[in-house]
């Protein structure tokens, strides 16, 4: 039944459906009214797989009792792209389980799925359904399973479901719910899941919830919800997962909360909470994450925390908790984070603390810790985020930070650290996010050995007593984007490199004999003797080099032209003679190695098919940085996708056992998100990589208005874009975890299977391609016009925050559909800045997406600037402000559920 029809209309043709299945068959429980119900649910949403074939229980998804006579039992089809009424469904008086999950329905619920007495399961979430949850729902009274959530559903939920009696689990989350949660849900006696987490709802939990239940899963997160948490829920000891961040939530934490031996995961932080945490925390043997952040508890952190052995994180930071850190919690041995900044703890640095052996963070920032900090501060081998900043710490940096293999960010501002910067900290090699020393009391120079630290975007070294000139051997600091040296005692002349001529004047204020750009102070006579002697040997080298390395190009240059005229002409030679005799012969090279990676397509691929797709441009699919696609059809009839390599100098030919290895390697990596190759072929100087052929194109092709590579038209709607946009994020997560820089970011790298499921392309040349070898050229590494990180222009080095960078780009162009680059941004303008100005211009958010899917509905135009913001943080200037891609996987998914 089209929307579009008035509730009149709507209300006949349902009823004339109830009619057909009384007439076709009355004594086989509606079996012939299934057809008449089915066809119309055929007719309205036209599923993949449904018909045109007159028995609808051997369509995709439709499950039939057995010996029913045709009476359906089931209908799953989640994720298939579907719009329009299923109101139908109700017709279908057998029916016990209804999935329409994931799909593009709009619309109200239907009431008349209150029909459905023996319906047991309803999913309905991930759609666009919008108003009011219907009371006639309790009509299905049998139901167990009901999930609205992610959709744009209004108002409150309604006191007449409390007829269902059997329900176990009930998630409504991601809604535009309003009211209280009503008081019935604490007497539901088989209540299980309870979600109904980024509403409006507002009021207190319901009383008693819990104490008639199994209730094991509460997630009320993000609403307005008041009042104290109920001491009912722990009660009967069955919670396991407990999530209340984001409320307004006061009282104390309930002493209960021991009696939930099985309980995991709480998180309650956000809230108004006061007082201490109980004690009988330590009865809890099975929490794994404890989060109190943001309130206002107090008392000193439980002892009883060492109980919990398999307590993965403690976030405690921003109370009012007081004493020590207990010296027990060196027993956590699962322990990965540490979170106790901004209260009012105090003491020695927690050595114990340092036995955690899995600790990946430790935030002790914004207290009142005081005295040297320990030798072996990095004891654990997996300490990655060491933030002990704002504190009173005092002696100096200890030696043992060498040992700090995998620290990528370091913060030690505001103490009363003092001492020379120890040159061990050169050897920290990983250090990427950010080495903070400000604000302290460090003399004598700067360690030369700052220049190993590579990685580094960010360097704060300012408000300190350190004197001497900047050594030169800080050029090696390829990534640094920021720095701050201002406020010491420097001298000498800045070091020409790029990151401090870059950075602004206030990076080097505060330094009375400091001189050089981008400082207005010209470097004189003053500044020693040797200054220019040294500048004019420089000069004299930089200058033989250049002359050397011209001639040299010259050469080159001669000889590959030279070269190739002569392969010229031999080939028109040759051409000739062809001619003359009447031939059109090509022929068939020289395969060197070839495979198939998978045993089941061997058969199936033709590699001198997939060599001769390559010599005809009908067959290029798209091309790009570091290869040209074809699509080509084997004699089995299978398509195949072939990549040819653009490798400059031919090195991946001539290196053939890395390059299978790799491939080998790829090919057994099992991720959804990514492309991975099924073959390859080498022949000549030539490298093709074969894949599954992708039957809907890229995403580049999808944004911009262009044909599938089977020459369809498509039109994107937003759930589909957002769910590529996670594809792509998880895809992404996943390369950096088992670290890989994936060298080119970009839509037209982002492939859509038959489902429009997305998986990120190119991966295999992060192995492939190695600059340094001469496999490929610098300014290819840095991947797309218009998705390049700006720190590339400088750094020409790869890196995960660049990774981020080009994926906010891609972002960018999912929510206002246009290109990274247009004339319409002006000269010097790109999509990232256009963005980035938009409030400068007086522009809106609104006014910066695309109208066609932000107008569409209000949950639409809410996703899209929630992810708009993530957007925002992925293309910050400063790499060091770019969220991880696993943080973003989780802020799209938190977009994606509101």
């Amino acid at each position: 039944m089209p929307p579009s029809l008035p509730p009149s209309r709507r209300g006949f043709l349902f009823l004339a459906l109830l009619l057909s299945a009384c007439l076709a068959a009355p004594g086989a429980g509606g079996a012939g009214g299934d057809g008449a119900a089915m066809q119309a649910l055929r007719r309205e949403l036209a599923p993949p797989g449904w018909g045109p074939g007159a028995d609808h229980c051997a369509w995709r998804g439709v499950t039939c009792a057995v010996g029913g006579g045709g009476a359906v039992t089931a209908i799953d089809l989640p994720r298939r792209g579907l719009r329009g009424d299923f109101s139908a469904a109700g017709a279908l008086p057998a029916l016990a389980r209804l999935d329409l999950s994931a799909n593009s329905l709009r619309g109200g619920v239907p009431a008349a799925l209150g029909a459905l007495a023996r319906l047991e399961f309803l999913d309905l979430s991930m759609n666009a359904l919008t108003g009011a949850v219907p009371a006639a729902l309790a009509g299905a009274s049998g139901l167990r399973f009901l999930n609205l959530s992610n959709n744009a559903l209004s108002g409150a939920i309604p006191d007449e479901l409390r007829g269902l009696r059997e329900l176990q689990e009930l998630q409504v989350s991601g809604n535009n719910l309003t009211g209280v949660l009503p008081g019935w849900l604490a007497g539901l006696p088989g209540l299980r899941v309870l979600s109904a987490y980024e509403n409006s709802l507002s009021g207190p939990i319901p009383p008693g919830l819990g104490l008639s239940s199994e209730l094991q899963v509460l997630n009320l997160h993000s609403n307005a919800l008041e009042g104290g948490i109920p001491s009912s829920l722990f009660q009967l000891g069955n919670l396991q997962v407990l999530i209340l961040t984001l409320n307004r939530l006061n009282g104390t934490i309930p002493d209960t909360i021991g009696r939930c031996r099985g309980l995991s995961n709480v998180r309650i932080g956000d809230n108004r909470l006061s007082g201490a945490i109980p004690a009988s925390i330590g009865d809890a043997t099975s929490l794994t994450y404890f989060e109190a952040n943001t309130n206002d508890l107090s008392g000193g952190i439980p002892t009883q925390f060492a109980r919990c052995a398999n307590l993965t994180l403690l976030n405690l930071a921003y109370n009012r908790l007081a004493g020590e850190v207990p010296d027990v919690l060196g027993e956590l041995r699962n322990l990965q984070e540490l979170i106790v900044s901004g209260n009012g703890l105090g003491g020695e640095f927690p050595k114990s603390i340092l036995r955690c052996r899995n600790l990946s963070k430790l935030d002790l920032s914004y207290n009142s810790f005081h005295g040297d900090l320990p030798e072996d501060i990095c004891n654990g081998p997996r300490m990655q985020f060491l933030f002990l900043d704002h504190n009173e710490f005092s002696g100096g940096i200890p030696r043992g930070i060498g040992g700090c293999t995998r620290l990528l960010a370091l913060q030690l501002g505001s103490n009363n650290l003092g001492g020379q910067i120890p040159a061990e900290i050169g050897k920290v090699k990983s250090l990427q996010i950010a080495l903070n020393l400000s604000f302290n009391h460090f003399v004598g120079t700067l360690p030369r050995e700052l220049g190993r630290l590579d990685k580094l975007v960010t360097l704060d070294l300012s408000s300190n007593e350190i004197s001497g000139q900047i050594p030169g051997d800080m050029r090696g600091m390829l990534s640094l984007i920021e720095v701050n040296l201002s406020n010491n005692r420097l001298s000498g002349s800045i070091p020409a490199f790029g990151p401090f001529q870059k950075s602004a004047a206030s990076s080097f204020s505060g330094n009375a004999k400091l001189c050089g750009d981008p400082l207005d102070v010209d470097c004189g006579p003053i500044y020693g003797s040797n200054y220019g002697m040294d500048h004019r040997k420089i000069s004299y080298r930089v200058a033989l080099a250049v002359v050397g390395s011209c001639v040299l190009i010259f050469s080159l240059v001669s000889l590959v032209v030279a070269l190739f005229m002569w392969r010229e002409r031999q080939e028109k030679e040759v051409e000739a003679k062809k001619a003359e005799a009447g031939e059109v012969v090509v022929a068939a090279p020289q395969v060197v190695a070839s495979t198939v990676f998978i045993e089941s397509l061997q058969q199936a691929i033709d590699f001198q098919s997939c060599v001769k797709a390559t010599y005809k441009d009908a067959n290029e699919l798209g091309n790009g940085t570091f290869s040209t696609t074809y699509k080509a059809v084997m004699p089995s009839g299978m398509v195949v996708c072939v990549k040819k390599l653009k490798s400059i100098d031919r090195a991946v030919i001539h290196h053939q056992t890395k390059m299978i290895r790799e491939l080998e390697r790829l090919a057994h990596i099992n991720h959804k998100n990514l492309v991975r190759p099924i073959g390859y072929v080498i022949y000549d100087d030539c490298a093709l990589l074969l894949h599954h052929h992708m039957p809907n194109g890229t995403l580049l092709q999808l944004l911009h208005n262009d044909c599938n590579t089977d020459g369809e038209k498509q039109k994107p709607d937003w759930p589909r874009l957002l769910s590529i946009a996670v594809d792509v994020a998880e895809g992404l997560a996943f390369l950096h975890q088992v670290a890989t820089i994936h060298l080119d970011i970009s839509s037209g790298n982002v492939y859509l299977d038959s489902h429009y499921n997305a998986l990120l392309g190119e991966v295999e040349i992060s192995k492939l391609l190695d600059p340094s070898k001469g496999t490929a050229s610098i300014s290819a590494v840095a991947g797309s016009f218009g998705y390049i990180p700006p720190e590339y222009a400088y750094t020409m080095q790869v890196t995960v925050p660049g990774n981020v960078y080009s994926y906010g780009v891609v972002l960018l162009e999912i929510l206002t559909s246009k290109l990274p680059v247009e004339e319409e941004f002006g000269e010097g303008m790109d999509l990232v800045k256009w963005v980035h100005t938009a409030p400068a211009r007086g522009e809106t958010p609104e006014q910066i997406m695309d109208p066609q899917l932000s107008t569409v509905s209000f949950a639409w135009r809410r996703q899209m600037l929630a992810v708009l913001k993530v957007a925002m943080l992925c293309t910050e200037r400063a790499p060091a402000k770019r969220p991880r891609m696993k943080k973003v996987v989780e802020m799209l998914q938190e977009a994606k559920n509101s």
